[in-house]
């Protein structure tokens, strides 16, 4: 069952903008944790950015200055607005959502920043 589906990848050249949306279902966006991962081809998945419920928000060192998140509890949607763009952004962004124990994920949105 997929219950996070995301949008907005695509390609862009470096030191450009992309927006990514993640919409949730109601039962899992309502008391989650809501972040986005990143993972590179041969490489692991890593978080990029992870929002509370209240709107508490941390980042990755790699993008911090950059990448902002938010999330809209009303819509039950997350996004992620990607700044200054670097190749080294190239990958498929994941959206997530945690409430203790569980973990639900996204099937991915292909980001690809080309030099």
């Amino acid at each position: 069952q997929v219950q996070l589906v995301e949008s907005g990848g695509g390609l862009v050249q470096a030191g450009g903008s992309l927006r990514l949306s993640c919409a949730a279902s109601r039962s899992i966006f309502s008391s989650s944790v809501m972040g986005w991962y990143r993972q590179a081809p041969g490489k692991q998945r890593d978080l990029v950015a992870t929002i509370t419920t209240s709107g508490r928000t941390n980042y990755a060192d790699s993008v911090k200055g950059r990448f902002s998140i938010s999330r809209d509890n009303a819509k039950n949607t997350v996004t992620l607005q990607m700044n200054s763009l670097n190749p080294e952004d190239t990958a498929v962004y994941t959206c997530n959502a945690w409430r203790s124990p569980s973990n639900y994920w996204g099937q991915g949105t292909q980001v690809t920043v080309s030099s």
